[in-house]
């Protein structure tokens, strides 16, 4: 979703488009099943690291399907706690002027949407890396810690998984407010609790998240984007922000949250 406003995301998405991005060099991804004739066998079993649990590694991209309705329209009014909806709607009629990506700030609780721009997922047995072409990164800790108390919140949060069978589950706390949930300017506060729950086949990646907010949300609101193994391709260097004339922005100095 980086680089476009929230109407030219919808837009771009509903067009049927496919990961961008992910090119560069094409190198065979070690360890993937293939046929006879070299083409990924997309009916293996997916691959699994050397301790028995699956291998999340690779470069992965949303690829529409089901789930396009959630990211792209987000929240429904009654989901939205009534003190907040005025809020939203505000943001949305905005044209997302005030959206974390317009204002070149982190994706937040967000990122692990896949839309347009892939990612890269990085696992060892004790620590799962995913890396964005923006330069932007999260970590997910697999050593047995707990989630510790947070006192400086940041972007991205602070993410323990643990596994249940072979099913990942992931639990990050620790955001601040200066993101979205979605696209259409449904915020969150400093109380955002996600869990994730990961499962993998050979070219799909299952990604069920639920955020937890009671100040503004009326119930648990879940996403289940559906992403795609981007089999022999790589992610490429895209930080459009680094060097970024930020003029056109409306008041960019205010806070991203409509409140």
């Amino acid at each position: 979703m980086k680089r476009y406003l929230a109407c030219g995301v919808v837009g771009f998405l509903l067009s049927g488009a496919t990961p961008l991005g992910a090119q560069w060099l094409n190198h065979p991804t070690p360890g993937t099943p293939r046929l006879r004739n070299g083409q990924p066998n997309l009916m293996a079993a997916a691959p699994r690291q050397p301790h028995g649990k699956p291998d999340f590694s690779g470069v992965w991209g949303f690829d529409g399907g089901p789930s396009l309705f959630y990211i792209a329209g987000g929240l429904k009014p009654e989901e939205i706690q009534p003190w907040a909806r005025e809020a939203v709607q505000r943001a949305s009629d905005n044209l997302g002027l005030n959206d974390q990506s317009t204002l070149c700030l982190p994706e937040g609780p967000r990122f692990n949407h896949f839309v347009a721009f892939p990612k890269k997922i990085v696992q060892t047995p004790k620590l799962l890396m995913v890396l964005a072409e923006d330069l932007t990164y999260r970590q997910i800790f697999l050593d047995g810690r707990k989630l510790p108390e947070v006192s400086t919140p940041s972007f991205m949060g602070y993410s323990v998984g643990h596994w249940e069978g072979d099913t990942l589950v992931v639990e990050t706390i620790g955001f601040n407010d200066e993101t979205w949930l979605t696209d259409d300017g449904a915020f969150h506060t400093k109380d955002l609790r996600v869990v994730e729950k990961l499962k993998r086949t050979a070219d799909t990646l299952e990604w069920n998240a639920t955020a937890y907010d009671p100040k503004v949300l009326t119930e648990p609101w879940t996403l289940k984007p559906r992403i795609a193994h981007l089999t022999d391709q790589e992610i490429a260097e895209a930080a459009p922000c680094i060097e970024r004339d930020l003029d056109h922005i409306v008041d960019g100095s205010h806070h991203t949250n409509p409140r």
